[in-house]
């Protein structure tokens, strides 16, 4: 690590003086295992029960918007755009989201933000029940998403940091996207049966409930916060700052870069998927459900598998694992078959986690906690602002070049990049691949120093 957490400092202070304020989350006494660690905060785990109910209601209304919009336009397209446009704020604000994120109290901002989600939705369920919604109402809708997701993002992440401190936030992590594909997993069933059978309107109006779940959890917290960072310097400074940190901090830095790739060729999976239901296997919105259930299943098990390691993967791992994502990707694209694309969707919900799981982790153990929401910031800046550059250039290629095609070069683009930028690592770090014939290590390539 470039940088050690602050947090670290605090415990060397001289016994005559006086004790610094005790900013960590109380631990309970008893003890977890140590894939479920970060549940030994009272706090975190009052937040991550939200989050079990919030996440299935934001893969409700995401099913629900996506089939929504193909089927007022029939383009597919069209769903790249409302896509584009619900990520789209972040590509031009998502800087002063951290800003904001570092300055004010994160359970006051959390409060604003959820409940400005469930009226969000609750304007969409109303407009869908009545059956006069037209496909401006949902793109204004998802405009007005993206801008409070802007505040909310960084701010959601930062906030989980503060409740478990620096020891369980790897874990913390996991455990937060083993909920969130848990909600992938039951969210996209229950929106197709209830789409198929009522209509879209209820995906909607539950994902807006569950918001005001998070809204009365979140005000039950009493954790002490962290103190914010008010500075008199001004927001261009502030931003400058996180800038050269990052600069400055080569694990941070790259994995940015690696997290833009996937934000622009491997994160555009509703738009392919819903090609692939509609116009390739011919499958409807259950097939839609299906396949993003299936896309969950893996990644849940990804996220299992990333809350039982203790510590973070280095970024040679991460870039292996982007590589291999790539590959997934380009084997569906291959499947003749709905059984067999569904196997590899598997496949690739694994990989995906893996990767989001170990670059978010990585990025928040290197960061230090007065940048903490600034970096994060940019990390979702280029991973949300690549899903709303390439939503609407994958839709506009499925319709002109098919579904197949499409998903094969997204693919191609994610393993090629991912190899140039393990190419670009290994030449700035001077290191180079042995080849090891003989001994007794089980593989035979082995990572070195050029001069070795």
């Amino acid at each position: 690590m470039s940088a050690a957490p602050a947090e670290h400092v605090l415990t060397s202070s001289a016994p005559s003086a006086a004790p610094p304020p005790d900013l960590s989350p109380p631990v309970a006494v008893r003890q977890w295992p140590r894939s479920f660690a970060a549940l030994e905060v009272r706090d975190y785990r009052l937040y991550l029960t939200s989050q079990m109910v919030a996440t299935t209601g934001l893969w409700m209304q995401r099913i629900a918007q996506d089939w929504l919009v193909l089927e007022l336009t029939g383009s597919v397209t069209a769903v790249g755009v409302a896509v584009a446009l619900q990520f789209m704020p972040m590509l031009f604000l998502g800087l002063l989201g951290g800003v904001v994120a570092d300055r004010f109290p994160k359970r006051t901002i959390l409060i604003v933000t959820q409940s400005t989600l469930a009226l969000v939705a609750t304007t969409l369920g109303v407009l869908a029940l009545t059956g006069t919604v037209q496909a401006w109402h949902v793109y204004v809708l998802a405009t007005v998403l993206g801008l409070v997701t802007v505040v909310d993002n960084p701010t959601r992440q930062v906030f989980v940091s503060e409740l478990v401190g620096p020891a369980h936030i790897r874990n913390a992590v996991s455990l937060n996207s083993s909920v969130f594909q848990l909600g992938a997993l039951v969210g996209p069933a229950v929106s197709g049966a209830l789409i198929h059978a009522v209509g879209q309107g209820w995906s909607f109006l539950i994902n807006a409930a569950s918001c005001l779940v998070v809204v009365t959890m979140v005000a039950v917290i009493r954790s002490r916060p962290a103190p914010t960072t008010r500075r008199a310097a001004g927001q261009t400074r502030e931003l400058r700052e996180a800038l050269h940190y990052i600069g400055r901090t080569s694990e941070v830095a790259w994995s940015i870069v690696l997290a833009a790739t996937i934000g622009l060729f491997g994160l555009n999976m509703p738009v392919i998927l819903a090609a692939f239901a509609d116009h390739v296997f011919a499958t409807g919105v259950r097939g839609y459900s299906l396949f993003n259930s299936l896309t969950a299943v893996g990644a849940l098990a990804g996220a299992i598998l990333s809350a039982r390691r203790q510590s973070v993967p280095r970024l040679r791992v991460l870039t292996g694992t982007l590589v291999l994502l790539g590959l997934m990707v380009m084997l569906a694209a291959l499947a003749p078959s709905t059984w067999l694309f569904g196997i590899v969707l598997v496949a690739i919900g694994f990989c995906t986690l893996q990767f989001l799981t170990g670059t978010n982790s990585l990025v928040q153990t290197t960061a230090t906690p007065a940048l903490r929401g600034r970096v994060m910031s940019v990390y979702l800046l280029v991973l949300l602002g690549g899903q709303a550059l390439g939503g609407p250039c994958v839709g506009w290629l499925i319709d002109h070049y098919g579904a197949r095609a499409s998903m094969f070069g997204c693919g191609t683009l994610v393993a090629v990049v991912s190899v140039g930028v393990g190419l670009m690592m290994a030449r700035r770090s001077h290191l180079t691949v042995e080849l090891e014939l003989r001994g007794s290590s089980r593989l035979p390539l082995h990572i070195v120093p050029a001069h070795h």
